[in-house]
């Protein structure tokens, strides 16, 4: 008779399926939901049906959606249990997927009326999903024994840039109008979807507690100082990645000579950083403090945005995409460890939280740079965009450093 521990697990159980899914919803959430709208914000602008000042509101719209998406996410437990404990985080997460599609392939239509609304609840259906995907796939892999591979499932935010941004340099040489590639990237959402669709499902089963447990947690009294400040310093990340983030081929184009086929090319070296860092933050020892590594990721970050200001060619843009794409959703997943560590007991609702504040400096973002763009030339704009943005980085770094030295990380003597 053969014994049940024997028995290989199916696919769908497997610590690399619940990765790889959680890497593809994001991919779809984020890659498409969220940041399709960079590479595709240059044929919006060739085919006359936005201005660079439309654009910027179009990319707010999305913003203040994530907002929104990240309290409704803290609030759901809280306000509606009985609701949350049919919709649980697969279940939520799935309906973000559902609505990520249908709303891409919205913006095809030409309703241009329609568009605010559609990006507005495009930002709320990538919250959803990457708050819902992240704590399901975080807890379904602690039960499978293998929570060093949570960091992998951010890799999807830099799969999906990198595949919408070389299907979009692809669109332009082609030169498709950006309703076609809207379309093109609902049907690619799609595709993804189906591979996630058979392992994202049930209850992620909270694992019993364990002792790896590597770190105290900060005294009652100085608890809540430590969340405030790890949440403004998160926020300012959120200011300052988000001007790169949305203008890089604006900005590249306005540079670059014209018809240079760099331009395109950028997005997706971005988006390959992204995927890369996300897989280099797994092999970060639990035992190193998270708030050392987000010092340095914020650096690499300032340091990328100053390369493209520095030393706007080719080469620079390239290195910039790098620097700033190499820790984007590292910070995310250090920040989202950072936030179970401060408040352990309530964990999703606090990373929610951390998440709307994140949102909060992505929404300042965009309208500050068409402020700037309305007060001089293109050039100027940006170029002070830029400079804020690095400027709210390096304040985040500074945040993070006074609370490492206020609060250090203690080690309990029996984990060492």
């Amino acid at each position: 008779m053969t014994s049940t521990a024997s028995v290989p697990a199916a696919w769908s159980e497997r610590p690399a399926a619940v990765a790889l899914a959680g890497m593809l919803a994001l991919a779809v959430a984020m890659g498409v939901g969220r940041f399709a709208f960079t590479p595709l914000l240059p044929m919006m602008l060739h085919d006359g049906v936005v201005t660079l000042t439309v654009g910027s509101w179009l990319a707010t719209a999305n913003y203040i959606g994530y907002l929104v998406g990240a309290l409704a996410c803290m609030a759901l437990p809280w306000v509606t249990p009985g609701l949350y404990a049919r919709w649980h985080p697969a279940r939520l997460a799935r309906a973000g997927l559902v609505a990520t599609v249908l709303l891409t392939v919205a913006m095809a239509l030409p309703l241009p009326a329609a568009w605010p609304t559609l990006r507005f609840a495009a930002g709320v259906a990538s919250a959803f999903v990457l708050l819902n995907v992240a704590a399901w796939c975080m807890v379904r892999l602690m039960v499978l024994g293998r929570p060093a591979m949570g960091g992998l499932i951010f890799c999807g935010p830099g799969v999906g840039i990198v595949l919408t941004g070389l299907a979009a340099s692809v669109m332009v040489q082609a030169q498709w109008r950006a309703a076609t590639a809207w379309l093109v990237f609902g049907l690619l959402s799609v595709l993804l979807c189906a591979l996630v669709w058979p392992v994202l499902k049930g209850r992620a089963a909270k694992p019993a507690p364990t002792a790896t447990a590597a770190h105290a947690q900060p005294a009652a009294a100085a608890a809540a100082a430590a969340r405030a400040l790890h949440a403004l310093a998160y926020g300012l990340a959120g200011l300052g990645y988000i001007v790169t983030a949305t203008f890089l081929p604006v900005i590249a184009r306005g540079v670059l000579p014209q018809g240079s086929p760099w331009p395109d090319l950028f997005w997706p070296m971005f988006g390959a950083g992204v995927a890369v860092g996300a897989a280099l933050s797994t092999r970060a020892p639990a035992a190193w403090d998270r708030r050392g590594l987000l010092i340095a990721a914020y650096a690499m970050q300032a340091l990328g945005i100053g390369v493209g200001l520095w030393w706007p060619t080719p080469a620079g843009f390239a290195a910039s995409s790098t620097l700033l794409g190499l820790p984007f959703t590292a910070i995310t997943f250090y920040g989202l460890q950072e936030a179970r560590r401060l408040w352990p007991q309530s964990a999703d609702s606090f990373a929610s939280l951390i998440t709307a504040v994140y949102g909060l400096g992505q929404i300042m973002g965009p309208p500050i740079v068409a402020w700037l763009l309305a007060r001089g030339t293109q050039a100027q704009g940006f170029a002070q965009g830029l400079a804020l943005a690095a400027a709210a980085l390096v304040a985040g770094a500074l945040l993070y450093a006074a609370s490492a030295w206020r609060w250090p990380l203690v080690t309990h003597k029996a984990d060492r």
